[in-house]
C-alpha cells in the first residue's frame, strides 16, 4: 500500500519535475508547445510554494527511492450555487502523475482516494478532472463519468 503524505516546500523541485513529465507524456503542441521555454517551471515552483499554505489546495505525494514516486493536486473553487451545483464548490483534480519507474503500484489510486476524502470533508458538490487515456480507467473505476457540459476554452 502506498503511503501518501501532504507535500512540503522541500518537495517543490520534484513536483515541478513530475508536472513536466506529465506534459511530456501527454505530448502534442497544446501540452508541450515547441515554442515553450523553461520559464514556466520557475513560475510553477513559485506558485506551488504559495499553494502549499492554501486551504483551497491539497497536494499529495508518495515518496520513492530517489525523489517523489507520484503526486496529485486537488483544488477547490467557489462558484455561484445553482440547481446543479448546490453550494457552488467545485473540486478540480490536477496533474496526478507517477514517475515511470514507480508505475503499476497503486500510487495514483491511493492519491485519488486521499483527494476524494478531502473533497468530501469540504462538502464539494462536484469534482472535475481531465483524464489521459492511460488514467481514464482509474478515474472511471472511482466513479467519474462523462461531463454533461460542453467544454470550450479561449486563450488571449
Amino acid at each position: 500500500m502506498s503511503r501518501v503524505r501532504q507535500a512540503a516546500e522541500d518537495d517543490v523541485a520534484e513536483l515541478v519535475r513530475l508536472r513536466a513529465l506529465l506534459f511530456e507524456t501527454l505530448g502534442g503542441d497544446f501540452f508541450n508547445p515547441s515554442s515553450a521555454d523553461d520559464d514556466w517551471r520557475h513560475t510553477l515552483a513559485a506558485v506551488l510554494k504559495e499553494q502549499l499554505a492554501s486551504d483551497a489546495v491539497r497536494i499529495l505525494v508518495v515518496d520513492g527511492n530517489n525523489g517523489l514516486a507520484a503526486c496529485g493536486i486537488g483544488t477547490i473553487e467557489q462558484r455561484l450555487p445553482g440547481p446543479h451545483l448546490r453550494n457552488g464548490r467545485i473540486g478540480h483534480v490536477i496533474g496526478v502523475v507517477t514517475d515511470p519507474a514507480n508505475r503499476r503500484r497503486g500510487h495514483s489510486r491511493t492519491i485519488m482516494h486521499g483527494l476524494l476524502d478531502w473533497f468530501r470533508e469540504r462538502e464539494v458538490a462536484r469534482v472535475d478532472l481531465y483524464a489521459s487515456s492511460d488514467g481514464e480507467p482509474l478515474y472511471r473505476g472511482l466513479g467519474f463519468h462523462d461531463h454533461p457540459d460542453p467544454s470550450l476554452c479561449w486563450r488571449p
